[in-house]
């Protein structure tokens, strides 16, 4: 398992929002993350990248405790994230902005070797522009790398920013809610996206609320409401589990 939370709890002084969860997440699948509105999603993502310490329990990611760690030594263990609000800088172009996560593992751009122009400087930019650019092709993007990331539609946005964190070659990429205000021809990009993420080898773990989307891409679902998990399983599983189509779907998948 590339990622593990036992018994994590978290309280926000007498309001506890997450209870005893244990959730295991498999390398190289695309897992998903669901509940209603307040089950504790968002909470799970933030205890998980450090924004939030867990009240109780342990976080293991490919074998290693993180839950004391900060969350640049998290993203520099090989975790990523994308962000429900999106997070750009409209006065840079697409590429650039998914250079800045490049700049992630960057070894030789010290203010003194950027200041004389070091070959080893020049070589590791290009890489990462290479790298960046692959990135673009990985979400479909490519065509609009020179474009302003200020113009791209909102949906275009959502897959920069997934982009931007694969750019920091993470192991596993943590996606909160990738296909909010997407329309049917963007989700199709973020499907194939996910695909071609998982095939280069990054693992995927997303918080979504588009069912249709979860129970076609998703290899394994775990399921939350009000802090709490009330299963886990493949998405046909899933889809006919009476406590979570009473809880959350309202119908079987």
């Amino acid at each position: 398992m590339i990622l593990e939370l036992k018994n994590v709890s978290k309280s926000f002084g007498g309001l506890r929002v997450l209870t005893d969860i244990d959730i295991s997440v498999r390398g190289g699948k695309i897992s998903a993350l669901i509940g209603p509105n307040g089950a504790g999603k968002s909470t799970i993502i933030n205890v998980v990248t450090g924004a939030y310490r867990p009240t109780q329990g342990e976080v293991y990611f490919a074998g290693t405790r993180i839950c004391n760690l900060h969350r640049y030594e998290i993203v520099e263990k090989g975790l990523a994230r994308t962000f429900q609000l999106i997070k750009m800088f409209k006065g840079m172009t697409v590429l650039e902005n998914v250079m800045v996560g490049g700049h992630h593992w960057a070894h030789h751009g010290t203010f003194g070797a950027i200041i004389m122009n070091r070959k080893s400087v020049r070589e590791e930019e290009a890489e990462i522009h290479d790298y960046a650019l692959e990135m673009l092709r990985l979400v479909g993007l490519e065509k609009m790398a020179n474009d302003s990331a200020a113009t791209l539609p909102h949906g275009q946005q959502r897959l920069l920013e997934v982009a931007r964190s694969m750019a920091t070659r993470p192991k596993l990429i943590l996606l909160d809610e990738p296909a909010a205000g997407l329309n049917g021809y963007e989700e199709d990009m973020l499907k194939a996206a996910l695909r071609a993420i998982v095939a280069n080898g990054t693992t995927v773990l997303m918080v979504e609320h588009h069912m249709k989307l979860v129970m076609s891409v998703s290899d394994y679902v775990h399921v939350i409401n009000v802090g709490k998990k009330i299963a886990e399983g493949t998405p046909e599983e899933i889809g006919k589990n009476p406590e979570v189509v009473k809880a959350y779907l309202g119908k079987e998948y």
